[in-house]
């Protein structure tokens, strides 16, 4: 069986997309690894597989695995590259693509400039939405201490329909990203893992993150990793509401008025080049 496949990305963070609308596919979490590894297979971050809607309200499916094999509920760059896909490939016409994720609902739209923005919909501030199952609780400002051997152990806990850890430090250059990521990855508090966002404050309209992500390591960018490390930060009233990410891979535009409102995020999607892989 032959699968036609593109390879895309958003901002570096890359991508397997896969039409499962117009094909059949069914990939176990084995291939899914073979396929993601970058000596011997096609190499990405996450694999996206487009398929039909399950509910009404929706023009797609959207699902998400990571290299490791394991399902995801969301991801940002990989929404945009869904929008550019499936008009590129032209299963829409529709000027607002919905999409159906395993969060919910969400919100695609082209900008003037060929931009896509997503809505990323509300942050969730609770701990049990991670989930994270041990004391002790959050204070007012969503800050945790982890027990973790290094020097960084506060983090501000963010649901975007996945888990993020994230924690304010003094330079993204200097921070042991690999090292403290797997540390707080392993930690038991948090039984389905987590990504780990390090953000370098530069203005109140400016930060830098780095996001080391579960089942992919640190990847060049992180949608939802932008988005959680945004909220957190507003949240510590260090931030206005439209904020710009400096991510290893180039720039997202954040916009979050606080509590009650959606996430809206903005950036590019490019196609690399399509090809096809033998089951």
């Amino acid at each position: 069986m032959r699968v036609q496949f593109t390879k895309m990305h958003g901002l570096g963070n890359d991508f397997v997309v896969i039409d499962a609308v117009s094909q059949h596919v069914n990939l176990r979490a084995s291939q899914i690894q073979k396929l993601a590894n970058r000596h011997t297979g096609i190499g990405f971050d996450q694999l996206l597989l487009i398929e039909p809607p399950s509910r009404p309200d929706a023009d797609f499916d959207y699902r998400i695995f990571n290299s490791d094999g394991g399902e995801v509920e969301h991801c940002g760059n990989g929404a945009r590259c869904f929008a550019k896909f499936v008009t590129d490939r032209e299963l829409t016409s529709k000027p607002v693509i919905t999409v159906n994720t395993a969060r919910g609902l969400i919100e695609l739209v082209f900008t003037d400039l060929g931009l896509v923005r997503v809505n990323m919909g509300q942050p969730v501030f609770d701990p049990k939405a991670l989930p994270y199952v041990a004391p002790p609780e959050p204070d007012a400002s969503q800050t945790v201490a982890l027990d973790i051997p290094f020097d960084q152990k506060q983090f501000g806990l963010i649901s975007m329909g996945n888990p993020h850890a994230v924690c304010v430090v003094d330079s993204v250059e200097s921070i042991a990203v690999e090292d403290i990521g797997r540390a707080v990855q392993m930690l038991p508090q948090f039984p389905d893992s987590v990504n780990v966002g390090f953000v370098e404050i530069v203005s109140r309209t400016e930060i830098r993150l780095r996001v080391y992500e579960r089942g992919a390591g640190e990847t060049l960018a992180c949608g939802t990793g932008a988005c959680a490390a945004v909220a957190y930060v507003r949240l510590l009233e260090q931030l206005d509401s439209q904020v710009s990410v400096a991510t290893r891979g180039g720039n997202l535009q954040i916009e979050w008025q606080g509590i009650g409102h959606d996430l809206m995020m903005t950036g590019p999607a490019e196609s690399v080049f399509e090809g096809e892989f033998r089951l």
